[in-house]
């Protein structure tokens, strides 16, 4: 078989000429797009790393500021609950100190409500039992009780121990000023006149008296002469009256004594 070498050489120069055009119009511009696309995947590819460790630096970030903020909150949260402890503490004392003031205040008055209401007893008492003696003693005796006083009197300083006797007359020698007779009423001349009798006859002395009124003398007489005093009062026999009305009442059981007894 004869090789037509015009024609294979025809068929090599079109083969040659095929793959330039194809490597000059087809592959050339396919690598070209091919690379291109490669260059830019890897630049989206570099872009979007960037981007991410913005992201995760961004995440980062906002997670340590949410710590911060936790934190923060924790702490802000905690001091309000210790301010709050140390407030409630604070009003408690304050309502505490301020109770106990009051119960005190309440009871101080309590207290100043009970003496007032013992001498207001006391004088009521008193100023009774003082009227009821002086119209029993001009019922049954036609005598008025300042006579019977000024007796009393009279004779509580005959009665005097030999020792307050001494005390007293040196006080009366030693003062002053006149000795003071108080009562709680206007002593007539007659009784004025037995008691300077008195004071003279039991001193062996002639006794400078001034005599005076002194409502505060309940019932009864008293004299007063340089830091010494010597009286008789009704008062007396009530203030041993309330004593023993005092202890009768101390001795009775109290209700939870009773109820114990029950």
């Amino acid at each position: 078989m004869l090789i037509d070498w015009f024609t294979v050489g025809a068929q090599v120069v079109n083969f040659l000429v095929l793959v330039w055009l194809l490597k000059r119009f087809l592959y050339k511009p396919i690598l070209d797009a091919i690379d291109a696309r490669e260059k830019r995947i890897a630049a989206e590819l570099a872009d979007a790393s960037t981007k991410q460790s913005e992201a995760r630096k961004e995440r980062d970030e906002f997670q340590h500021k949410n710590q911060e903020i936790d934190q923060q909150r924790d702490a802000l949260l905690s001091k309000a609950a210790d301010e709050a402890r140390t407030e409630r503490q604070r009003l408690i004392d304050e309502a505490r100190r301020t109770a106990d003031a009051l119960r005190a205040k309440q009871k101080e008055a309590l207290r100043r409500e009970q003496i007032s209401l013992n001498d207001e007893i006391a004088r009521r008492t008193q100023a009774e039992v003082f009227a009821i003696a002086r119209k029993t003693l001009m019922d049954l005796a036609g005598t008025s009780l300042e006579e019977r006083m000024s007796e009393a009197f009279t004779r509580r300083l005959r009665d005097l121990s030999d020792e307050a006797k001494r005390g007293l007359a040196k006080a009366l020698r030693t003062s002053p000023d006149a000795t003071l007779v108080r009562s709680a009423f206007d002593l007539p001349p007659d009784q004025r006149a037995a008691i300077q009798h008195a004071l003279n006859e039991t001193f062996s002395d002639e006794v400078h008296v001034r005599f005076e009124t002194a409502p505060d003398v309940i019932g009864g007489i008293e004299l007063t002469t340089n830091g010494r005093k010597v009286a008789w009062s009704i008062a007396d026999y009530l203030a041993s009256l309330t004593m023993s009305v005092g202890k009768l009442v101390e001795q009775q059981p109290t209700p939870e004594a009773k109820r114990e007894v029950k």
